[in-house]
């Protein structure tokens, strides 16, 4: 089956297009992009004015649920949440139950999402087994299996050895360790930013340090042997200070941060109790505007969701007994535009470069990019349309997100993965 997308605004980050023309799609793949192509053969034809045509957002960090937390999450649900947001690679963290630690988990969680996806999934494997920390995984094996990753987040990877001997293994692959850099023991029973705020509300507090502790020795793990550690969810400003400065350094080293982090201070813990609650936490503002500044000056390469949806009872729990963590797929590209396009004048190729093209690049896979040849998957988004943030209408399980009633520019319209529309934003309307 063919579609042609019709003068749409193209943004192509892989390459530097930035135009508008159109763009063919021939079954699963690109088959042509440019000015007034013919619509002979064409079964479908997509009026894209006033559109951004862009390949498809790559999340490489999210929390499916599925298998074991399926009250929070299941591959189907979050796969819709991702279509619903514009993204067509989604990559599943581990901490499911059981744990992905073995080969054959891991081709348990593909032939799940074979069956009920609707988007690319993609899984990480564990560095040590059960996420425990005391025994590191069949690294060799898990990548043969199709891990994309390895990566123990949710849980802070404290066993230097294991992290030394993981980074070590991965090296033939050139793919990362994706390191959840908070010291384990600093941050135990922590709920929010530690500061004024947390000794005022009576909470143990995370601190900032925690997270530049692990960072930094991470860092300094990958520069001895040489390896590749990529730093998740980097929410303090001298944890983007020493990210600069071990890249200036020659280490391999790349690092991601969230919307929460460059929208929301620690103020919302006090707002909002529990559903502002995340780990690592929010911080202050200085910290939020040395992440904009990070992402900004590429210090922070990408931007990523850690979508991790809790059911309502858990987080109607009080602040200490709730768990951590909030919704993104649905609300990650609205807030992105609104923020660092519509606020800060950045570019829309900026935003598309943060969320698909540098992922894909950071993972190796066939994504990121709408070059002839390449993997029809598609966002269509209208940059000036604005919308409230409904959680009752979300596709995901979860309807934890602090940006309940927030309005956003910037609308995804349409996705298509594989050349198959997944998501129509005028079904619902």
């Amino acid at each position: 089956m063919k579609k042609l997308i019709r003068a749409g605004h193209v943004i192509d980050p892989s390459c530097g297009r930035d135009e508008v023309c159109d763009l063919l799609i021939d079954g699963d793949v690109i088959a042509a992009v440019g000015a007034n192509l013919p619509e002979e053969s064409v079964d479908e034809i997509i009026d894209a004015n006033g559109l951004v045509v862009a390949p498809g957002l790559v999340d490489m960090h999210t929390h499916m649920r599925e298998p074991g937390f399926e009250a929070k999450e299941t591959i189907a649900t979050g796969t819709a949440a991702a279509a619903r947001g514009g993204v067509t690679s989604v990559l599943a963290m581990a901490n499911t139950m059981p744990v992905i630690d073995r080969p054959e988990r891991i081709a348990d969680l593909y032939a799940r999402a074979e069956k009920d996806a609707v988007v690319h999934l993609y899984t990480v494997g564990a560095v040590s087994m059960g996420m425990q920390g005391k025994e590191i995984s069949d690294v060799e094996g898990l990548l043969q299996a199709g891990a994309a990753a390895l990566s123990d987040d949710g849980v802070p990877l404290m066993n230097a050895e294991i992290m030394r001997e993981a980074l070590i293994r991965m090296k033939p692959s050139g793919l990362p360790i994706l390191s959840h850099s908070e010291d384990g023991d600093m941050v135990r029973a922590g709920v929010m930013n530690e500061g004024e705020l947390s000794r005022k509300l009576g909470y143990k507090g995370r601190p900032a340090v925690a997270e530049e502790l692990l960072l930094v020795r991470d860092g300094m793990l990958a520069a001895d042997v040489d390896g590749y550690v990529h730093i998740c969810h980097v929410s303090t400003k001298g944890a983007v200070k020493y990210i600069r400065m071990l890249k200036d350094a020659g280490v391999h080293i790349t690092a991601e941060t969230c919307p929460q982090y460059f929208t929301m201070t620690e103020e919302e813990i006090e707002k909002q109790g529990a559903m502002a609650k995340v780990n690592p936490p929010l911080r202050t503002r200085d910290d939020v505007e040395a992440i904009i500044e990070g992402l900004k000056d590429g210090t922070l390469d990408c931007i990523i969701t850690d979508h991790a949806p809790h059911t309502v009872e858990e987080k109607k729990r009080e602040v200490p007994k709730a768990p951590s963590g909030m919704v993104g797929l649905e609300t990650s590209l609205g807030l992105s535009l609104t923020v660092l396009h519509h606020q800060l004048g950045l570019p829309l190729s900026f935003v598309v470069e943060k969320m698909s093209t540098a992922p894909a690049k950071i993972l190796k896979l066939n994504a990121g990019t709408l070059q002839v040849g390449a993997p029809a998957d598609v966002v269509l988004f209208a940059p000036n349309e604005t919308w409230t943030v409904e959680p009752e209408k979300f596709a995901s399980k979860g309807r934890n997100t602090p940006f309940a009633g927030w309005e956003l520019t910037g609308r995804v319209r349409c996705t298509i993965v594989s050349g198959e529309t997944v998501y129509d934003a005028a079904a619902e309307q």
